[in-house]
């Protein structure tokens, strides 16, 4: 029996309104591991260890977090930013307005796909294959692009939850079947 789908997301990208300005100076002489440069960047960048998150906090009070490989992770990654800013003299309020903008999932199908007749018969994909390897898919839902190889290794990109990336991931292999266009590889060695 051949088994279903995976994914792995690889990033999530989300801006948070922290509600209030910021001194980014008196913050980057007090976080010594704050980079700021308001010559070539207008923002503080501060970078977690764990878990492993960049964070790029601006003179407004908005923040953008990249590297979060779960919605758990960031919610604690901007938990302890705010901790942190906090304890480095700005006031800010300790629940922030978090807004996932981005996760990006690698993913892979058990199955090759024939994506000559695959850009045939979805709507909103495109494949050239002289310009770019991997068929391109606008799923219209979830709201979703997905770059789908011949190998069966998929990207997802645009999704807003974790659960959205799933949901397509799982509708795209079904939909690929349907079509006719997944040729699932049966394990040689199956038990009987």
């Amino acid at each position: 029996m051949s088994k279903g789908p995976s994914f792995r997301i690889e990033n999530i990208v989300a801006t948070v309104s922290l509600g209030v300005e910021l001194e980014l100076e008196k913050l980057a002489e007090r976080l010594t591991m704050a980079e700021y440069n308001p010559d070539q960047f207008p923002g503080l960048i501060l970078r977690l260890a764990k878990p492993r998150i960049s964070a790029l906090i601006f003179r407004t009070g908005k923040m953008v977090c990249t590297g979060a490989k779960n919605e758990i992770d960031l919610k604690n990654a901007v938990r302890a930013l705010v901790k942190l800013l906090n304890d480095h003299g700005a006031d800010v309020p300790l629940d922030p307005e978090v807004q996932i903008q981005n996760i990006v999932a690698s993913g892979n199908l058990p199955a090759e796909v024939d994506l000559e007749q695959a850009v045939l018969m979805l709507e909103n994909a495109m494949y050239e294959p002289e310009q770019f390897p991997g068929l391109i898919y606008r799923m219209t839902s979830p709201r979703v692009v997905l770059l789908i190889f011949g190998s069966g290794k998929i990207v997802c990109t645009g999704a807003k939850s974790e659960r959205d990336v799933a949901e397509a991931v799982e509708k795209l292999y079904n939909q690929l079947r349907e079509l006719g266009v997944l040729y699932v590889e049966e394990s040689a060695g199956k038990e009987e």
